[in-house]
């Protein structure tokens, strides 16, 4: 726990919490029915932000063996990464979202600020708090790949069974274990992406995946 402590690591969470922070703004201002003051809202994502970024920053490189930001990277990860992500792009755009949009209407940008203000979001929070800083944390407890991977998948797959429940939504249940195994896969990935590619292959995947939500857009 004391790397989490070094003047380093502390000062390197708080710069990236400032730019989570700013980024998560334009989200925040466009959600409908705030719970609290804007203000309030940004506060909580900045002093979150520290301490997520702290895991990430503290414990990543002596885990995984490599850097937070890959500054030489692989090619194959890269490749796999495109590939995958064009296709899960492709089957949620033809055969998910369709189903899912008449559900839950309001998880889909309406227009181009909305779009790239969930782009923003994810990218700048959502990754941090889903991915980056479980894996990282994971990686630390378990110091086993595997048991990461595994732990990372049911997370995601155990967040979004707690949102679809939290919205009230009836969803049919071939389309509900689809999902979650599409989620628990998706875990996989993306720790195999993370520990290969770093922050930016992670954000590299998501990007791709939210570009299917453009083409509507464009129509």
């Amino acid at each position: 726990m004391r790397l989490l402590l070094q003047p380093p690591v502390l000062g390197k969470a708080c710069v990236a919490a400032v730019i989570s922070a700013a980024a998560s703004y334009p989200r925040l201002m466009l959600w409908q029915h705030q719970p609290a003051p804007l203000w309030y809202l940004e506060a909580i994502i900045f002093f979150c932000s520290i301490m997520l970024w702290s895991f990430v920053f503290a414990w990543h490189e002596p885990y995984s063996g490599r850097p937070v930001f890959v500054l030489r990277p692989d090619p194959a990860p890269w490749l796999v990464a495109t590939v995958a992500g064009l296709g899960l792009a492709l089957i949620n755009h033809h055969w998910l979202d369709p189903v899912l949009r008449t559900k839950f209407p309001e998880e889909y940008p309406s227009d181009w600020l909305h779009w790239l203000a969930a782009v923003l979001f994810l990218l700048a929070f959502n990754q941090l708090f889903a991915v980056f800083a479980p894996i990282d944390w994971l990686m630390r407890l378990t110091k086993n790949r595997w048991a990461t991977a595994t732990l990372t998948g049911l997370l995601a797959a155990g967040l979004l069974y707690y949102k679809i429940q939290k919205l009230g939504v009836t969803v049919p249940s071939g389309m509900l274990v689809a999902m979650l195994f599409g989620r628990l896969l998706a875990g996989f990935l993306v720790v195999w992406f993370y520990l290969r590619g770093g922050i930016a292959l992670v954000w590299w995947w998501g990007g791709l995946l939210e570009s299917r939500l453009a083409l509507d857009l464009l129509k």
